[in-house]
């Protein structure tokens, strides 16, 4: 392709492109996750969830080569620093204290949702890069703070690494199907149970025993199976459980509803009974691979791909919520009943979401999710950047004092 025909667009939102025209190039990607469908993001804005309303101001920028798309990747101007899962509140404080604005700043992410994958979708690495300068370009046009890559893969952190941007990590905690069977599937949960140590096993079959004994039974549904009622009851539940923390939850009534219809294989939900009666509920993502493929014809994929990009199985603990308190429901509901899931539909992993030391116990072990930055102002970036490298002996030091923690039988070599 010439090389003068390559133009960057920027689009005011992800509606302005076709759907199937980003879902192909997310096909391409070496780790595509469901959060970064064409209808997931649609979703976020057209619900309300993510709009310049509540602090979420989006854009699109693309690379063309005429009428092809060439690369993409969503993009919010934040007046705010909620729902990241990366924190920056400490910046922020920095340059209030010396008269400067740190926001608005911009940052390419998955509103709401801290899952590590591909965020800069390109048809090549050089491509990615290109991607990365023309975000920095835009955001040095807009006199912005700062630009910031949340839970981008290796490819994403490489490009922005070329372009000179600060690196950061933060620790996720996630289950592997067989990680300490020598990489076999675990037969069954009790399969499961048999690769942790004595106490962990334990302690999670008392945990699995207080629920049951409480009369409280689980049914797990997925995709066209999970009806308006179970979405409308999954609400409750979760908006209950924000609001008992004493804030309204996130997302909308709206972006579930476009999720049942236009991402319903990517949805499973288990709700727990009590008689008759459900009282709990949770809901986890998972990578329907065949969903994205049926907008790519098959002379679109890129031959290079490998193919576990496409067929890996992967699911994602996202939400729940209760209107009765029962004694380890949470673990019950949020960790155990989609690890059995996971297991009896041949999933490979399960990521638990941000933060949470208390899952390691439920053997989700520690992983380094990363994130890139670029500051605008030298002296705040210096400091910055020092201030990341302290913070990045911190965390080996920390990851190493978890690996002392794990619950596997056997220790294996914590994977980043």
């Amino acid at each position: 392709m010439a090389e003068n025909k390559i133009i960057t667009r920027v689009l005011a939102s992800v509606q302005q492109l076709d759907a199937q025209t980003w879902n192909a190039l997310l096909a391409r990607q070496p780790t595509p996750t469901p959060f970064m469908r064409h209808e997931y993001l649609a979703a976020m804005e057209q619900s309300g969830s993510a709009d310049a309303a509540t602090g979420w101001v989006g854009r699109v920028i693309t690379v063309w080569d005429g009428d092809e798309l060439l690369a993409a990747c969503p993009l919010y101007l934040k007046s705010h620093s909620y729902g990241e899962y990366v924190f920056d509140w400490a910046w922020a404080r920095a340059y209030q204290q010396h008269g400067l604005p740190y926001y608005p700043k911009a940052i390419v992410a998955v509103p709401f949702t801290p899952v590590p994958g591909t965020r800069l979708l390109a048809r090549s690495q050089p491509l990615r890069k290109a991607l990365v300068q023309a975000l920095q370009q835009w955001a040095e046009g807009e006199q912005l703070s700062s630009l910031h890559l949340l839970f981008g893969d290796a490819h994403d952190l490489q490009a922005c690494h070329a372009a000179g941007w600060m690196q950061r990590s933060t620790v996720q905690f996630h289950w592997s199907n067989g990680i300490a069977a020598g990489g076999h599937p675990f037969l069954d949960f009790d399969d499961f149970l048999a690769s942790l140590q004595q106490e962990k096993r334990k302690k999670i079959r008392q945990e699995r025993r207080k629920v049951s004994e409480a009369g409280v039974r689980f049914k797990s549904l997925q995709g066209q199976e999970i009806t308006a009622s179970d979405w409308d009851f999954f609400y409750r539940c979760y908006e209950r459980t924000y609001l008992e923390h004493g804030n309204p939850p996130y997302l909308t009534p709206e972006f579930f509803a476009s999720m049942r219809a236009s991402m319903p294989e990517n949805w499973v939900m288990f709700i727990a009974e009590r008689g008759s009666r459900p009282i709990a509920c949770s809901l986890i993502a998972v990578s329907a691979d065949q969903a994205v493929l049926s907008t790519l014809n098959q002379s679109e994929i890129n031959a290079n791909q490998a193919p576990t990009a496409i067929n890996s199985k992967v699911a994602y603990g996202r939400y729940w919520g209760a209107l009765e308190r029962v004694d380890s429901l949470h673990f019950e509901a949020c960790y155990y009943q989609p690890i059995a899931w996971c297991i009896a539909n041949g999933y490979g992993r399960f990521e638990g979401g941000a933060q949470g030391e208390h899952k390691m116990a439920r053997a989700l072990l520690p992983m380094e999710t990363p994130s890139a930055h670029w500051v605008a102002h030298p002296a705040f970036a210096d400091a910055i950047a020092r201030f990341l490298e302290r913070e990045g002996e911190g965390m080996a030091d920390y990851l190493q004092m978890l690996q002392t923690h794990s619950p596997l039988r056997q220790t294996k070599k914590l994977r980043s």
